[in-house]
């Protein structure tokens, strides 16, 4: 993915998280993890970020154990999730893949992941769910999933390198296209039918203020759990 398409959803992140309070980011996370830092900044100290597996950006003690208190306890507003397969729904699958299901019989794995883990029981308490992939293709963007890790809502968010969704009456609805790219493009490379907006907007692109603070602080300060995202990516 371009450096230029990840900046953009980094500033992206960080306006889909305005007004949260306290926004965590788990494992594995890097754009969400910026984005949340410059969300926190733009914030001016209102919003509290906690990453996992930063010792200087989270105020957890007890890292994951304290993440699943936190949000039971209605103390996280925001988090992240990506999956190996996102539906039309915005139901996400982190389980695995397996052959479709025959009538009669329950659905058996062809290939498992290790990513389950947590995952439907913060689905099921954190309001603000938003999801992300990097790349965008009809084999991690299908109509139905083939087993549910966390089902939909309506308002969540899907963020990929080409666009955001969200979703809006039981479907994933496009909200913008990334700079570049045409709906019919974004159509062609989404695994389930995508509905023509009347409007076709184009999601913004950082400003100079916020690329400045990706590519300076943000770069430096999320080098400490991500270096080479920090070097290659937002620096290179």
């Amino acid at each position: 993915m371009r450096p230029d398409t990840t900046r953009l959803m980094i500033a992206t992140i960080a306006r889909l998280l305005a007004g949260c309070r306290h926004v965590a980011v788990g494992a594995s996370s890097p754009i969400p993890a910026a984005g949340a830092l410059l969300a926190r900044h733009c914030s001016q100290g209102a919003m509290r970020v906690s990453i996992l597996g930063s010792e200087r950006h989270t105020g957890f003690t007890d890292g994951g154990r304290e993440l699943f208190d936190c949000a039971a306890q209605g103390r996280i507003d925001a988090f992240f999730f990506s999956g190996v397969q996102i539906d039309a729904e915005a139901g996400i699958n982190l389980l695995g893949l397996g052959p479709h299901r025959d009538e009669g019989r329950p659905p058996s794995l062809r290939r498992r992941f290790i990513g389950n883990f947590g995952a439907p029981y913060l689905a099921s308490l954190i309001p603000r769910l938003i999801l992300f992939r990097t790349d965008h293709s009809p084999r991690t963007l299908v109509e139905r999933v083939d087993f549910v890790t966390a089902p939909g809502r309506d308002g969540r968010e899907l963020l990929t390198n080409r666009c955001l969704f969200r979703r809006e009456r039981g479907r994933l609805r496009l909200v913008s296209l990334h700079p570049g790219e045409t709906f019919d493009d974004v159509a062609a490379a989404t695994g389930f039918a995508l509905e023509r907006p009347d409007e076709l907007t184009t999601t913004p692109g950082p400003t100079a203020e916020e690329l400045g603070n990706i590519n300076g602080w943000i770069a430096e300060e999320i080098a400490e759990i991500y270096p080479r995202f920090s070097e290659e990516v937002l620096r290179g």
